[in-house]
């Protein structure tokens, strides 16, 4: 008597043991790191199980899901959806890979952030929280640092929370997992298409340090260097102005690319020394010096392109050094993209 399995193995022309070697002998070989089309065939719990053609069903943890926070699989997969997963981790004990999607999205998340910074794109971002450092937000999922020397808020930090904010990138480092942000650059650069230099504008001392005074012009910071408060020597800033003052200043550079506006209240003096001896005057006058201080700028600029580049082939190694060390110390401003002290501060942008 001719059985039904027999019949149908007549049939097919193999034994099972024939289709486990045929299997065995075409078995793929997959590596941590590979990225491969999965099929979602069983879902669970804490997981899912995929079908990506080996011999067992590959897993993926709840936790790899996503770069966001997910709770239940099915926030993310549907039964028989087909997508890329990345082999997170070899064969277990029992054959089984782990895969991941969270790592996928981290991949082109810091892809897209370089593009991003390439292009000096300014990007808007929720303020999810804040640390004695500064404030944390996320950008394409990774997790964001704005130091507090780039926050440019009335608000505190605390209050930061909740609030979106236009940002441009200071640092995007996916070696050592660091993505550091500017509030501060943002405002500038938008203040500053409608800002120019030698133009006067009227603001309120924020901070005063002994370099010189930070100036609040329109809801971004200007600094009002020691050197360009009077032609007459000051010992400290703290001996001309006060918090809160309300001064007339001039712009006298913009640095889009550094974040930074440059002020002086020197270059609208009458007379040297009237910031110390009639305020007042000082801005009485200020227009009208700061029409005069951009004659000088069109001055000098006829002149410059007067000068034979012939003339400038004849300066000698030693004349450049002075000149180089002249402009070096008449420095008016100050980096905005300092972030020294915070730097221990500064979170990793995954999690």
């Amino acid at each position: 008597m001719v059985t039904q399995t027999q019949t149908l193995n007549n049939n097919i022309g193999f034994t099972h043991e024939d289709f486990a070697a045929l299997l065995d002998q075409y078995d793929y070989h997959f590596s941590p790191g590979d990225i491969v089309a999965g099929t979602v065939f069983s879902m669970e719990q804490r997981g899912a199980l995929i079908d990506i053609g080996a011999k067992t069903a590959a897993y993926i943890p709840v936790q790899e899901l996503s770069i966001n926070r997910v709770d239940d699989p099915k926030e993310v997969l549907q039964p028989n959806e087909t997508r890329e997963f990345f082999i997170l981790t070899d064969e277990n004990e029992d054959g089984q890979l782990t895969l991941s999607i969270r790592r996928i999205e981290y991949m082109r998340a810091w892809q897209r952030v370089r593009q991003l910074q390439e292009e000096d794109a300014t990007v808007y971002s929720n303020v999810f929280a804040t640390n004695r450092g500064g404030a944390l937000v996320r950008v394409e999922g990774l997790r964001g640092f704005i130091p507090g020397s780039h926050i440019s808020a009335k608000d505190t930090k605390e209050d930061l929370v909740g609030q979106d904010l236009p940002l441009k990138f200071l640092e995007v480092d996916e070696e050592r997992n660091r993505l550091v942000l500017s509030h501060r650059r943002a405002l500038v650069e938008r203040k500053m298409n409608g800002l120019e230099v030698s133009q006067v504008v009227i603001g309120s001392v924020r901070g005063i340090k002994p370099y010189g005074a930070f100036i609040d012009i329109g809801g971004v910071s200007g600094l009002l260097h020691i050197s360009e408060i009077s032609h007459d020597h000051i010992d400290t800033p703290h001996s001309v102005f006060n918090v809160n003052d309300e001064l007339k200043v001039m712009i006298i550079d913009l640095d889009a690319e550094r974040g930074r506006i440059s002020l002086s209240t020197k270059q609208l003096e009458p007379e040297p020394g009237d910031m110390l001896k009639n305020r007042d005057l000082v801005f009485e006058k200020a227009e009208e010096m700061a029409i005069k201080f951009r004659e000088k700028l069109l001055a000098g600029e006829t002149e410059a392109a007067k000068v034979d580049p012939a003339e400038l082939e004849g300066i000698s190694a030693e004349e450049e050094v002075i000149i180089e060390n002249i402009s070096s110390d008449d420095v008016s401003t100050v980096e905005t993209n300092d972030t020294t002290g915070e730097e221990e501060l500064i979170p990793t942008a995954t999690e």
